[in-house]
């Protein structure tokens, strides 16, 4: 799995490709090899040298990213910060206007806590954190709102609201997500200097080899690179 990763990074650098689309792989065959990568997206912002990344599910109809990846829920609110969450949003506004040709692509913001809580009733991450990363991506001209309670953030999203739906955490964006595109969901690494998008689902050992698999989120993933591709060509010859 890793020298099929390093490769294709390889091959990028080369100019023998414009980008990469990868299966999933066994996290835990992963770290039993040695490996202490959590998953691709951490593995790539090493081999390339990125500090600032992000991960995005993307469908037809719902977009999300997530401040925090692959980490216990029960760590999620130390792990928490406003330079985090302010990078994620830039992260994301940059990548829906050069990726996926959005000039003037529209954000929410997630809340943490029930009722994006509740003004301080069931937590304060969102006046403590997540309002004032709000009022500085505002500040540098995104057009981002929120934090909006997270039971309902997704369905204004979906409905064509907004562009992109920033997440606190693995789950809050991924079920949703999911909901609506369990079969052609899309999962791209932002931030990058290189294209990578992968399938949504993981391995299924368990139906390898009966007929089963359904192919559909890996040929949106081949779709996609080569439409961010296409995408990134034309922003750079406008700019």
């Amino acid at each position: 799995m890793v020298s099929y990763i390093r490769e294709g990074v390889q091959l990028i650098r080369r100019g023998v490709i414009d980008g990469m689309t990868t299966c999933p792989i066994s996290k835990a065959s992963l770290q039993a090899a040695g490996y202490v990568y959590p998953g691709h997206t951490e593995m790539l912002a090493e081999l390339t040298g990125t500090e600032h990344y992000a991960m995005m599910l993307a469908g037809p109809r719902l977009r999300v990213t997530l401040v925090t990846i692959h980490c216990p829920l029960s760590q999620v609110a130390a792990i928490l910060t406003e330079e985090a969450i302010i990078d994620l949003i830039r992260i994301t506004d940059r990548a829906l206007r050069t990726d996926f040709a959005l000039p003037r692509p529209k954000i929410a913001v997630a809340g943490f806590n029930p009722h994006a809580g509740e003004n301080g009733l069931f937590g304060d991450e969102e006046t403590n954190l997540i309002q004032p990363a709000i009022n500085q991506a505002l500040k540098e001209g995104v057009t981002v709102e929120g934090p909006f309670p997270p039971d309902t953030v997704f369905f204004k999203a979906a409905s064509g609201l907004y562009d992109a739906v920033v997440c606190m955490y693995h789950d809050q964006g991924l079920i949703p997500f999911k909901l609506l595109h369990f079969s052609d969901g899309v999962n791209v690494t932002l931030g990058l200097p290189l294209i990578r998008t992968s399938v949504d689902h993981g391995t299924a050992y368990d139906i390898a080899g009966k007929g089963l698999a359904d192919a559909n989120s890996l040929t949106a993933a081949v779709n996609l690179a080569a439409t961010i591709s296409a995408n990134r060509k034309r922003f750079e010859n406008r700019t």
